[in-house]
């Protein structure tokens, strides 16, 4: 066998690979922004703090602004060789204003810059996705005005146990959303910080300013400790885990909808822009989109998975590991923002069959608990009424019926507690009991729906 030290060509392969192993710049030049925004306001404190020349600063930040125009036009000479954006960035500006080019690197490494232009990312990219959440919030309380005195089964285990108001069971994801949406905030919080000036990992011997350039950045603050600066991704972290809970919860609306769109249950009808045809049979009415959401929501969790391995045995500080941060980080908030969107119009475009519904849940024993608080009401404890009611469904449902057609004597041989009045409970009264703050009356819904539809406003008024 001939080993790569006599075959040229395998040699030259393995320097390729060992070249292309460490390359960054496919994924991370979307940072372009983020990066030449980070430089500009390095150079200007340099000149601020008299560093370096206002005219040094000048001509950098000129160059910086035509490299940008160079890139969004898609003019912009990309190498490969050069690993990552930062350093094609750099080599382009040596090319475009010569020498000066290199004073801005004075008081900064890689290390700090990488990390303020991924803090940039994130924190816009949440504030990003709590926008679309909110469009997807509004898509809920739109078919939840609609829909407040629409019966639907409500289910545990995937079997029918209470009767609810739909638009009481669409506002419990409008809550899951609103929760989502204040974790986003919350990892924007996280990224609100710059971590230029901490250098490679000690700080710079440079008089620098740091609070300025994160001013001029729109960060909140700096950072307290250069090491933990150059090394830490919570941030990065706090995004993906808020990207991969939102994600569940959409996963978990989309099975509702891909399950209640089947002929079994009949309950909703998808969008014509959110189904599929079938290859081979002309019937079908795929909910690919809702499928989608699901099976997305499991690369999300792996990233998130990913990312924590990544980090979970580095010393301090930086280490070249973290460089694997940026692509799962990009992929979650792409893929959430996407689901988003995507949620959000399947929502609005659904049509609920309010009549098929409201016979799901009059044609099942989802009385029974009803009928259990009836016999309490008349002084029995709940525990025996609890199993007079379980041998009253048995009995009904041994003999193919409902609890509803019972007879007044056969209830009465279960108890002499019974009278007529057991006739009058109905999936209707059954929901109208619930009139507890958070239930499903449908006054208490109506009061819900109203109330979200105000922190919705005020949250939009808020963001604007």
């Amino acid at each position: 066998m001939t080993s790569n030290q006599n075959d040229p060509a395998a040699s030259a392969r393995g320097s390729q690979l060992a070249s292309d192993f460490t390359v960054s710049l496919h994924y991370d030049r979307r940072l372009y922004r983020q990066d030449i925004a980070g430089s500009i306001a390095h150079a200007r404190m340099l000149a601020r703090q008299e560093i370096i020349s206002a005219e040094s600063a000048t001509s950098i930040v000129t160059g910086l602004q035509s490299i940008e125009a160079e890139i969004a036009a898609g003019d912009f000479p990309w190498r490969d060789d050069l690993e990552d954006i930062h350093m094609n960035i750099e080599a382009r500006l040596f090319e475009v204003i010569g020498e000066v080019a290199g004073e801005l690197h004075t008081a900064r490494s890689r290390n700090d810059q990488v990390s303020t232009d991924t803090r940039l990312y994130a924190k816009s990219a949440a504030l990003e996705l709590i926008d679309a959440v909110r469009l997807a919030q509004d898509a809920l309380l739109h078919q939840a005005d609609m829909h407040v005195e629409t019966v639907v089964p409500g289910y545990t285990h995937m079997q029918r146990g209470q009767p609810v108001s739909l638009a009481h069971h669409l506002l419990a994801y409008f809550e899951m959303l609103d929760r989502d949406a204040g974790r986003f905030a919350s990892a924007a919080g996280a990224a609100d910080v710059s971590t230029l000036g901490s250098g490679a990992m000690a700080g710079v011997p440079y008089p620098v300013d740091r609070e300025s350039v994160a001013a001029d950045l729109g960060f909140g603050g700096v950072t307290a400790n250069s090491m933990d600066a150059v090394s830490d991704r919570d941030f990065s972290l706090d995004l993906i885990y808020a990207t991969s809970v939102c994600m569940l919860h959409l996963s978990r609306l989309a099975e509702e909808l891909i399950i209640w769109s089947s002929d079994e249950f009949g309950f909703v009808r998808m969008g014509d822009g959110y189904t599929s045809g079938s290859s081979i049979m002309p019937q079908k009415r795929n909910p690919d989109f809702a499928e989608l959401t699901r099976g997305k929501s499991g690369r999300v969790v792996g990233n998130l998975m990913a990312a924590m391995m990544t980090l979970k045995g580095l010393p301090l500080t930086y280490n070249r590991d973290l460089q694997e941060d940026k692509e799962g980080l990009f992929d979650s908030v792409d893929t959430t923002l996407s689901a988003l969107h995507v949620v959000q119009g399947m929502v609005r475009s659904a049509e609920f069959d309010a009549g098929r519904m409201r016979r799901a849940a009059e044609s099942s024993y989802v009385l029974a608990t009803d009928i259990a608080d009836y016999l309490v009401g008349k002084g029995m404890p709940f525990r025996q009424a609890h199993v007079i009611v379980s041998n009253l469904s048995e009995q009904a449902a041994g003999s193919g019926r409902y609890l509803h057609e019972l007879s007044l004597d056969e209830y009465r041989a279960a108890s002499e507690l019974f009278d007529g009045a057991v006739f009058d409970i109905t999936v209707d009264s059954s929901v109208a009991a619930r009139d507890v703050e958070g239930g499903t009356a449908f006054n208490r819904v109506r009061e819900a729906l109203q109330a979200a539809k105000a922190r919705l406003a005020a949250a939009s008024d808020h963001a604007s």
